[in-house]
């Protein structure tokens, strides 16, 4: 469905290139998490930059917001990252369409 009133906008440098594609969409629906994702890349590995340079996107987001410094929130991100790495909290299911 698009166009729902929590979309967030689509990023300027995505306007603006033909080239860009959509990866990755995520949404909290009722307290979990609800995705939808490319495989996109010829490795898996290159997920683990994706990833990471989402942490530090994030992290520059909660210092620009005075909750704190970007070294402070991807301490804490990367703390939580290799705990729900270690114990998952949920494994959830993958339903994979085309």
């Amino acid at each position: 469905m698009a166009g729902h009133k929590r979309e967030l906008e689509i990023p300027p440098g995505a306007l603006e290139s033909e080239e860009a594609a959509e990866v990755f969409r995520a949404w909290i629906v009722d307290k979990g998490l609800d995705v939808s994702f490319r495989t996109a890349f010829d490795s898996p590995s290159t997920w683990g930059i994706l990833l990471v340079d989402i942490a530090r996107h994030v992290a520059r987001g909660f210092a620009s917001d005075g909750v704190c410094s970007e070294e402070q929130a991807l301490e804490q991100i990367k703390a939580m990252f290799d705990a729900e790495w270690d114990r998952p909290t949920d494994l959830g299911t993958t339903d994979t369409r085309q």
